[in-house]
């Protein structure tokens, strides 16, 4: 069944969806690092590596959530059922916005919502959030791939 799903992954509508996907994801993770520390601030104050390192990130992310997206529809279309996994994507990057944002923006955000408590100092630009993020996205994939895999199907699909 995972094969059909790579096999729908490169028709048009879905390479389409990809992209769309990605550049949404790649904006939404730039504007979080922005509201952290600009790229030029964090460049000084830690090292153009770390710029790199988390540009890097942010479309290893994008890519990671982008193939959550469009697994998460291949197999709706597949097995007639949307994918448990697919809201890992999406914790990530609420995630994102709850830990990299900047602390006026955050405590804003939480005090709207009745927490009287933000994210104290963030080490090294938020580094080790954007791992976590990796690894909730990470987990996504594998698990969805599992239930492409191996999870119940409506339809079957044998003759």
């Amino acid at each position: 069944m995972f094969q059909e799903a790579l096999k729908l992954q490169k028709t048009t509508k879905y390479i389409t969806q990809g992209i769309i996907f990605f550049s949404l994801f790649m904006v939404i993770y730039t504007v979080v690092d922005g509201l952290n520390m600009s790229y030029d601030e964090m460049a000084i104050e830690y090292s153009s590596l770390l710029v790199g390192v988390n540009i890097t990130i942010n479309v290893i992310l994008s890519l990671g959530s982008a193939m959550l997206m469009n697994l998460s529809t291949a197999m709706v279309v597949l097995k007639g059922k949307e994918g448990k996994a697919s809201t890992f994507g999406s914790i990530s990057v609420l995630f994102g916005i709850l830990t990299y944002g900047c602390t006026s923006c955050v405590i804003a955000f939480f005090a709207s919502i009745g927490i009287a408590f933000s994210v104290i100092a963030l080490p090294l630009a938020g580094l080790p959030y954007k791992l976590i993020s990796i690894v909730l996205v990470v987990i996504g994939l594998v698990w969805m791939v599992r239930e492409i895999e191996y999870g119940e199907c409506k339809v079957n699909l044998s003759k």
